[in-house]
């Protein structure tokens, strides 16, 4: 592939706190704005934006107070007013008003602060910090597998970081469709790392996520001072399916809890015949699908209420170009 010239990366974001008890992020922001790097980076190569997402969440230590704010991003729902309808817990459209829930009046807020999504005022960078209860390193993700400034990013960690595995998961959505707060800049991705409870604090996976946005930021100034990074090819985890627990067809209550031989082996490959659940009466439940794929978000406690004991990808290479920066543009 040929070299691809992209503009300076001049509006950088990162944010945390966008699941108030993912407390990685929310410590890593708080540790920044302590030293007061909410303003022009020290090389003078790039503005440097550091965010509380959802403060009102970070305050009750909960994942999200009426609605997940990171779900609140598609274009449709920042350009219609929207509200919450409480005793079925669906979204619809209604003028927002003193009733909408707090997260979606936040989601029009970061949109104006960061975006807006899609136009060419966004940030041109935007990183979000996320914590799993899963065994998955850390992992960008992002619903774009040709986003050459994010796989670039991503390859240079893969080199930096040698005290945790780093790798890129896929999801396959539109880019109207995507409902998270990155994908409001030009480029973008949740950097998601653990395993860590939600509501608590490790200092390995603080140091972890640390080290991973300060060589995010040193890339980006390399990448804007005109250094050249030569293209390969990177591995990619695409999502093909989720998996919901088994659950009793009347009271909908799970049945089974994720198989030993299945917990805290993220990325590891899942035949088919292999065990997957384990019932509360002692029946081990296997995985019944037709081809090998890669499980990810094993037994996240936060998916429990979205219906998800994990999900699964296909590996695949991308190739990738080389790309500089254009400082004319």
């Amino acid at each position: 592939m040929s070299k691809v010239s992209f503009p300076a990366l001049s509006r950088v974001a990162v944010c945390g706190g966008t699941h108030g008890n993912e407390l990685s992020g929310v410590y890593l922001v708080r540790e920044y704005l302590r030293r007061k790097h909410n303003q022009r980076n020290a090389q003078e190569s790039f503005t440097l934006m550091m965010v509380m997402s959802n403060p009102r969440a970070v305050q009750q230590c909960r994942r999200y107070t009426e609605t997940d704010l990171n779900r609140c991003f598609t274009r449709a729902t920042l350009r219609t007013a929207t509200s919450f309808k409480r005793e079925s817990r669906r979204l619809i459209s209604t003028p927002i008003s003193d009733k909408t829930p707090y997260e979606i009046v936040r989601s029009q807020e970061l949109n104006g602060l960061l975006g807006p999504k899609g136009s060419p005022e966004a940030m041109d960078l935007v990183c979000d910090l996320h914590n799993t209860t899963a065994n998955m390193g850390l992992c960008f993700i992002s619903f774009s597998d040709s986003d050459w400034i994010c796989l670039h990013i991503y390859r240079h960690l893969q080199r930096e970081l040698a005290t945790i595995p780093v790798r890129y998961i896929h999801f396959d959505t539109p880019k109207n469709e995507a409902y998270s707060l990155e994908s409001v800049g030009k480029h973008g991705f949740a950097m998601e790392i653990g395993p860590q409870p939600h509501g608590s604090v490790r200092s390995n996976i603080f140091v972890a996520i640390q080290e991973g946005v300060e060589q995010m930021l040193e890339w980006i100034h390399l990448f804007n001072s005109g250094t050249q990074f030569e293209g390969g090819s990177v591995e990619v985890f695409t999502l093909v399916k989720n998996i919901d627990y088994p659950r009793d067809p009347e009271t909908r209550a799970i049945t089974a809890a994720i198989h030993p031989d299945l917990q805290d082996r993220d990325f590891c490959l899942l035949h088919p015949g292999d065990p997957l659940f384990l019932s509360f009466s002692g029946e081990t439940l296997r995985y019944k699908g037709k081809e090998p794929l890669y499980p990810f978000f094993v037994n996240e406690c936060a998916y429990y209420e979205k219906g998800i004991a994990l999900s699964l990808a296909r590996r695949r290479r991308v190739v990738i170009p080389s790309i500089q920066c254009d400082r004319d543009r």
